[in-house]
């Protein structure tokens, strides 16, 4: 069966829905690939690619069209394009059915079964299929390298023998696929990175990536996310009068703006008011990735790069993802591979549109002569939220303090234990008849070795219990001292054990000191 990718037609569109290692990927599950001719040159793959790869390259749309059971693409057909297909083709590429009605009627009429790649479920065993985030994560990267071309300074501060130059101050509104993906492209350019969200449990995410996050002197509950698809639930009056207020309070102060709410299907709400705008300093920035839902900003426009009356560049354009086509190639065509991956169990080279299956059920939006948007809820929750803790009570001074006393009484309870059964132990085995004095003495020893051993590792974090046995097999590694003595020896034999046994407690202290080096460095802020 063959898989064609024809050229996108959308003006200024770049990317392509197959490269040649997706190709590759894809005719290990049995298919038959071809590719529209110069589809992938403007992402820099070119027809002598793909037939490296051996992808059958067609002369113009219409022939791909008629050769393909199945056609993959990035946009979604225009009306020319759905004049090529066919009964019993299977379409898969971003449709946006919410908003494409008449589609979804045309693609019915058409018989052709289309899966949107927009419509994949946000569930784990689906990340290897969202489109959405691997687009996100390039248009969150592409906006900071677009604010810094329109930005007339360094991202980071520098002390030079010209003059110190600060470094610059971004702030991202939203924190999703793209905004963490700007916060990480911003903090790693130098600059001081601030971000606001409103689910607070993104903070610790946000903090981890060095940037600073912005909390609101507001008390509301905000969802988690798992009832709109893992994006950020609309807030209350109250809460956006609060979160406008706390903007005003940072509009005169950050240089860059980065704003990315969006939930899709919505208009883009207002976050970056025109006055906020006027309160920047001229020079600054604002990239608004909502600009094709009408944007975050009041100034923004669609498709265009416009600077305010005070001097404050607004960036909205919505091709992000299309001016890195390289990249964002490859990422959508392994989002498509994977999903032909799930399409066809057996590798076979034939699809079967399950629709029992969450994942496949949720992106199929026409099958069988049939609209089947909106699909039902997936029978897993879209992100699993965790269990609420019941609320500690609140102990007094007297119950912490009691309770600190049964814990020192339980734990030396415990020692004293051990301590008699080891004494026991060694008066026994000393009450043997004819039991040298000289192994009692070490044995003594090794006893209370092994108990003052047990209190240092008990102590200790689990989670740095891997570096200190690391580390202690590194120093137990002592005996080499006894091999290098050994090793002058006349003896062949014991020469040649001595220097095995050189060379493997060499191992042990030079592997334990790297495991505990390697092993603290996870512990450590780069």
């Amino acid at each position: 069966m063959m898989i064609g990718a024809p050229k996108e037609v959308f003006d200024g569109e770049a990317r392509v829905a197959i490269t040649p290692d997706s190709a590759k990927q894809l005719q290990k599950l049995g298919y038959d690939v071809a590719i529209e001719t110069g589809a992938g040159a403007a992402a820099r793959f070119s027809d002598a690619d793909y037939e490296a790869a051996g992808v059958t390259i067609c002369p113009n749309a219409p022939a791909l069209w008629a050769t393909s059971e199945i056609v993959l693409k990035v946009r979604a057909p225009e009306e020319a394009e759905l004049g090529h297909a066919r009964s019993g083709q299977t379409l898969i590429s971003f449709i946006w059915p919410a908003q494409n009605e008449a589609l979804l009627e045309a693609l019915k009429d058409k018989g052709v079964t289309a899966l949107a790649m927009d419509m994949v479920p946000r569930i784990s065993r689906a990340q290897k299929m969202d489109a959405l985030s691997s687009m996100a994560n390039i248009a969150g990267y592409r906006a900071v390298i677009e604010a810094g071309n329109n930005f007339g300074r360094f991202f980071t501060g520098q002390v030079t023998a010209a003059g110190k130059v600060p470094p610059a101050k971004v702030l991202v509104v939203g924190a999703g696929v793209a905004g963490l993906a700007a916060i990480g492209t911003s903090t790693s350019l130098g600059a001081i990175t601030y971000a606001f969200d409103v689910r607070p449990e993104v903070a610790e995410q946000i903090e981890s990536m060095g940037a600073e996050f912005v909390y609101l002197d507001f008390e509301e509950a905000q969802t988690d996310g798992a009832a709109t698809g893992g994006y950020a639930a609309p807030s209350s009056p109250e809460f956006r009068e609060k979160q406008l207020e706390k903007f005003r309070e940072l509009a005169p102060e950050v240089d860059i703006v980065i704003t990315t709410a969006l939930i899709p299907g919505r208009d883009a709400p207002k976050l970056w008011l025109k006055d906020m705008v006027e309160a920047m300093k001229p020079g600054s920035v604002v990239v608004d990735l909502a600009a094709e839902k009408g944007g975050n900003c009041d100034l923004t426009v669609m498709d265009q790069k416009v600077v305010s009356d005070n001097g404050v560049t607004i960036v909205g354009y919505t091709d992000f993802p299309s001016r890195m086509a390289t990249q964002s190639s490859t990422l959508y065509g392994n989002n498509l591979r994977h999903m032909m991956t799930d399409l066809t169990p057996e590798k076979d080279g034939k699809p079967f549109v399950n629709m029992e299956d969450d994942v496949i059920r949720g992106a199929t939006v026409t099958h069988e002569n049939a609209i089947t948007f909106p699909p039902p809820p997936p029978k897993v929750a879209a992100i699993a939220a965790q269990p609420k803790k019941p609320a500690a009570k609140e102990l007094t001074v007297e119950e912490k303090r009691a309770q600190e006393v049964a814990a020192f009484k339980a734990q030396t309870k415990t020692q004293v234990g051990l301590l008699a059964a080891g004494g026991a132990l060694v008066l026994g085995i000393g009450l043997i008849p004819g039991m040298p004095a000289s192994f009692m003495q070490h044995f003594i020893v090794f006893v209370l070795s092994v108990f003052i051993g047990f209190q240092v590792i008990w102590n200790v974090a689990h989670s740095l219990h891997t570096p200190l046995m690391a580390v202690t097999n590194a120093i137990s590694s002592i005996i080499i001292l006894g091999a290098l003595i050994q090793i002058g020896s006349s003896g062949i034999l014991i020469t040649i054990l001595a220097a095995l046994g050189v060379f493997m407690a060499s191992i042990n202290i030079f592997g334990g000191f790297l495991v505990t080096r390697r092993m603290l460095a996870m512990f450590q802020k780069s």
